[in-house]
């Protein structure tokens, strides 16, 4: 009890001043003064963030300024505050040690506040851009990388604080930015590959080459709709409803053909034939009109028919068609086939199938041997 009787009065007891007390007292009002200035100033401020930030942010035409207002109003008056009660306890005599934790304490508090206050800047522009953005296809930043966009800010914002406080504390910077380089370079040539399908994954999100929803075939043969486009791998969701996971470095390396871009309208194509002697113009004109019969078949651009080609024993003709959505290619050629069928049988238009003739020969017998 007497040791921390001492040690209290060695901290509130000045080495120069003989009324420790009356000492006290003043810098203890002064404190006081410093903290209710600055507790006043946060409240004038938030109050003309409150009345007057509306009528500042009118003068522009988004709203992105009133948003962001409105999330860091509490975040400067609370860094007002803090200010206040860091500067308070630096005009306090208290030992170097003490003044040295509490202080610095507050720095930390600050800084903080100001991790806080710009992280809440950045979400809240982030989110008004994919809500504003997000379906033109100019985009920088398209909306699957706003999240990943958004974690790699942070760390910047992170990095920043920390080395401010290491600064703060007189502690050396460069000496941890050269052990965090090394690290990084070691890191790196152990997980290079890994590395690679990342910045592949960089570069699609930013080429755009296609877009979550897209329907892609691949050079193999494979056609599916995008899922995600991850850091090291895109997924697929092929028709048959199977997930294709393909490594982002071999897919950013290869011919992909989207279907889906720069509309969802495709075009379908059948191929018959008919008997030779067949009427081809009447062949092509009924073609056309069976698709369009059916729903799913444009208007614009009309179905057309050509005559492609000279069969070994058929006519080759082409029906070519378009349809709204790649999604209803199947639907259509489907009913286009049946009605094909039905039409072609009702006006007495042959589709021939291949045929062959075998002819059977006996062999030829020998000549007679003659005796002599």
């Amino acid at each position: 009890m007497d040791n921390l009787l001492a040690f209290f009065i060695a901290i509130i007891t000045p080495l120069s001043s003989d009324e420790p007390l009356l000492f006290w007292a003043k810098h203890l009002l002064l404190a006081l003064v410093v903290v209710a200035c600055f507790w006043l100033l946060s409240q004038v401020v938030s109050t003309l963030i409150r009345r007057w930030g509306g009528h500042l942010t009118s003068f522009t035409t988004t709203d992105l300024d009133d948003r962001i207002l409105k999330r860091i109003a509490p975040s400067i008056s609370l860094l007002i505050t803090f200010t206040g009660i860091y500067l308070a306890f630096r005009t306090l005599p208290l030992q170097e040690n003490l003044l040295t934790v509490m202080a610095g304490g507050l720095f930390v508090a600050n800084v903080a506040i100001v991790c806080v206050l710009l992280y809440r800047v950045l979400n809240e522009a982030l989110l008004w851009y994919v809500e504003h953005h997000q379906e033109q296809q100019e985009s920088l930043l398209p909306r699957q990388m706003t999240p990943l966009a958004e974690k790699v800010a942070m760390i910047f914002i992170l990095g920043g604080a920390l080395m401010v406080v290491l600064k703060h504390f007189h502690y050396d910077i460069l000496s941890l930015v050269t052990a965090l380089g090394i690290g990084s370079l070691a890191i790196g040539m152990a997980a290079k590959e890994t590395l690679a399908h990342v910045i592949s994954g960089f570069t699609l999100m930013l080429d755009r080459p296609f877009r979550l929803g897209d329907r892609i075939q691949l050079v193999g043969g494979q056609v599916g709709d995008v899922q995600d486009i991850g850091l090291r791998s895109t997924k697929i969701k092929t028709l048959d409803h199977q997930l294709l996971v393909i490594p982002n470095s071999d897919l950013c390396n290869t011919m992909v053909l989207n279907q889906a871009f720069p509309d969802r309208r495709v075009k379908g194509r059948i191929n018959l034939g008919v008997a030779y002697g067949s009427d081809l113009e009447r062949a092509k004109n009924l073609l056309a009109a069976t698709a369009r019969e059916v729903s799913d078949v444009l208007a614009d651009p009309p179905p057309e028919a050509f005559f492609t080609a000279f069969g070994d024993s058929a006519l080759s003709l082409a029906l070519f068609f378009w349809v709204d959505d790649y999604g209803k290619l199947f639907t259509a050629t489907d009913q286009i086939n049946t009605l094909i069928l039905r039409r072609f049988r009702e006006q007495g238009i042959e589709i021939p199938f291949p045929t062959r003739a075998v002819i059977m020969q006996s062999p030829e017998a020998p000549p007679p041997v003659q005796q002599s």
